[in-house]
């Protein structure tokens, strides 16, 4: 039971209170980019939790029985950087097929998922902080729903803004830098909680 717990802790944590965009400032740039339209904003969302989840599977084990074991620790950040464009080049291949509009609007943000830091920083994290792999899974699953969560609601927010009376100065960037500072400091308030 206490397992279980631990993984539900691992993921509300990383879900809401330490949330990777919004206290980290990883993935600013896709969160920025795509975050002004709900569906794209969500098929990031889906794209960076997918490539995030199975990033972290694939990781913790090579970095475990193969990198620690070799005395090639120091390869990490190298090792995480190739899993992580291999998955993104499958997850682009894939979207292109089933979705060729949707791939059209994600654009150059999916091929920087690769470069995304949300993705290498919780590949790296569950590993410098030596996670287990079941801790691992949790922060992975948490963090991706956190970036996945906070992207749509950012990009519901930015549609409402966008049809609403806005002073001419504050339009586009502006409202939506602060905008995400409100949602910075919103989650912030739930950091008590665990």
């Amino acid at each position: 039971m206490d397992l279980f717990v631990a993984f539900l802790l691992a993921i509300v944590s990383g879900a809401l209170i330490d949330n990777v965009v919004l206290s980290r400032f990883y993935g600013i740039c896709s969160f920025v980019g795509t975050g002004n339209k709900v569906k794209p904003a969500f098929s990031m969302g889906l794209a960076v939790t997918f490539v995030i989840i199975l990033a972290s599977v694939v990781c913790w084990p090579i970095y475990t029985y193969i990198l620690v074991p070799a005395n090639m620790a120091f390869l990490d950040t190298i090792v995480y950087i190739l899993v992580i464009a291999s998955l993104v080049q499958l997850v682009g291949i894939f979207i292109k097929k089933t979705s060729p509009t949707l791939y059209k609007t994600l654009g150059i943000y999916l091929p920087l998922i690769t470069t995304n830091c949300a993705v290498l920083g919780v590949a790296q994290g569950n590993t410098d902080q030596g996670l287990d792999f079941l801790s691992s899974l949790g922060n992975a699953i948490g963090t991706s729903l956190g970036y996945l969560l906070v992207i749509v609601l950012f990009a519901t927010i930015r549609e409402r803004l966008e049809s609403s009376d806005t002073p001419r100065a504050f339009k586009g960037v502006p409202v939506a830098l602060v905008t995400a500072a409100l949602m910075a400091l919103a989650f912030m308030g739930l950091q008590g909680i665990v």
